[in-house]
């Protein structure tokens, strides 16, 4: 019997079947995966033998939607007696898609983010009025599959946007100003490029591993008047807490003014 049907098999939903059929949640015959594109569904063919793959939803079952903000409402338009469904799709409200569904349809929102495609992800989720407790864990047990995930108020899903949502891209540019510092000051491209992300890697590991606060992390590696403390003051006299914050700011306003 299918448990879920994924509508949409593109980097997430591919992400999304391998971390529940890896996590115990479904078996490969107790999910669905819904692609338009035939290359596509003949990729997710080889990828995960046994998953049923096919080009239209079914009826009846639960359905989480993987597709293109912009399709999100057709899709939820031609469900047939949905039971539960989950957007991950970004600007897209709930109350939107209510107004397309089956009155009383359970409708949930999740924001993930790209390390979902490598099992780190991390996701906000919101429940719609007619999502119960049940409904809410029972999609929380989805994204942990690749992830964490964290329960919050519709109206907080800007903020994680704001984020976690485009967060990786700025760990990303971090990582970029890292090496082409490290090149500016004699490392060849390729060590730098290995010690920037190595270094950032295990920085991330040590704030989830060791439950120590940020603050606390860095006051144990900065010896007063050594190297990180010079570090640290020069990124301070350039502001990097307000262009964070600026950053943060401005990437949830625009998620809100995409979901108007």
């Amino acid at each position: 019997m299918t448990k879920l049907q994924i509508i949409g098999g593109g980097r997430m939903g591919h992400a999304l079947v391998g971390g529940l059929i890896k996590a115990g949640w479904a078996t490969a015959q107790e999910l669905a995966v819904i692609e338009v594109d035939s290359t596509q569904r003949q990729h997710l063919v080889a990828a995960f033998p046994g998953v049923a793959v096919s080009d239209a939803p079914v009826g009846g079952i639960d359905s989480l939607v993987a597709v293109k903000p912009h399709l999100v409402l057709d899709v939820c338009a031609g469900l047939v007696e949905p039971r539960r469904v989950v957007s991950i799709a970004a600007g897209v409200t709930i109350a939107a898609m209510a107004d397309v569904l089956p009155a009383g349809t359970s409708i949930l929102r999740v924001m993930p983010n790209t390390p979902a495609l490598v099992g780190e992800g991390a996701a906000g989720l919101a429940g719609g009025d007619n999502a119960t407790d049940d409904d809410v864990a029972w999609a929380t047990d989805i994204l942990s599959a690749v992830g964490s995930v964290v329960v919050v108020a519709e109206a907080k899903l800007d903020a994680v946007t704001g984020l976690s949502g485009s967060g990786p891209a700025y760990v990303f540019l971090l990582a970029e100003a890292l090496i082409d510092a490290g090149v500016a000051v004699g490392l060849n491209r390729s060590d730098a490029a290995t010690l920037a992300s190595k270094t950032i890697y295990g920085a991330g590991k040590m704030l989830v591993e060791t439950g120590l606060e940020p603050m606390e992390l860095r006051t144990q590696v900065t010896t007063p008047a050594g190297t990180t403390a010079a570090g640290l003051g020069r990124l301070e006299e350039h502001g990097i807490r307000a262009a964070v914050a600026a950053a943060v700011r401005a990437a949830t306003d625009r998620s809100a003014e995409l979901g108007q």
